[in-house]
């Protein structure tokens, strides 16, 4: 996957696109879009919003790693281990905590800042299929103009919540189009208390 400029994150059929930026007060650290035909991931996007790693409690590299590896990982196809900020860590970044890297005494020792073992077998699993062809080039000529051009700028646009966790610090939004094409939006939102009363979500 070659790398490039792409000021807009805009989708690119085949590719991920992983972009960062100051994205401003609106409540999300991080977000993953992926477009899917059936069982098949089509494209997909990860935005990292620098507006909150430029403050304190999250200009670190744990924090970063942590909400890079698990958006990125979305759009491989990965979902979360699990969705509780205070249980014990699990060493996956699929796994959500107050502290990536373990040390702060409050989710146990363990690192989540990568993926672990059960997130590679998740992998494996995913594309164990895969041989020399591909089906990129038939979704997309399938895909509705709707679809290929949807506006992910903010919650206005990500579609319909279909999950949140039980603390309301992480969700998932969903654009059906019919006929198993999907846009899927997963956010991790920054701790209420850092989104300074804008009211985002």
């Amino acid at each position: 996957m070659a790398g490039g400029t792409n000021s807009n994150c805009d989708p690119t059929l085949g590719r991920v696109e992983v972009c960062n930026g100051a994205y401003g007060t609106n409540g999300w650290l991080g977000i993953a879009s992926i477009w899917t035909n059936g069982q098949h991931i089509t494209q997909g996007t990860t935005k990292l919003n620098d507006t909150y790693f430029s403050q304190a409690k999250y200009n670190t590299s744990a924090w970063r790693n942590f909400v890079m590896c698990q958006e990125v990982g979305h759009t491989f196809g990965l979902d979360h281990q699990d969705e509780r900020f205070t249980n014990l860590n699990l060493g996956s970044c699929m796994d959500y905590t107050n502290d990536p890297t373990g040390t702060a005494g409050t989710n146990g020792t363990l690192n989540n800042e990568h993926p672990n073992q059960h997130d590679y077998e998740q992998l494996e699993s995913i594309y164990a299929h895969l041989d020399s062809t591909t089906t990129v080039g038939a979704s997309t000529n399938s895909m509705p103009p709707a679809m290929a051009n949807v506006n992910l700028d903010g919650p206005r646009q990500w579609g319909t919540p279909v999950k949140t966790s039980t603390n309301g610090r992480t969700s998932v939004y969903e654009h059906d189009f019919g006929a198993g094409q999907k846009v899927a939006t997963f956010v991790i939102w920054a701790d209420p208390e850092d989104e300074r009363g804008n009211g985002a979500h």
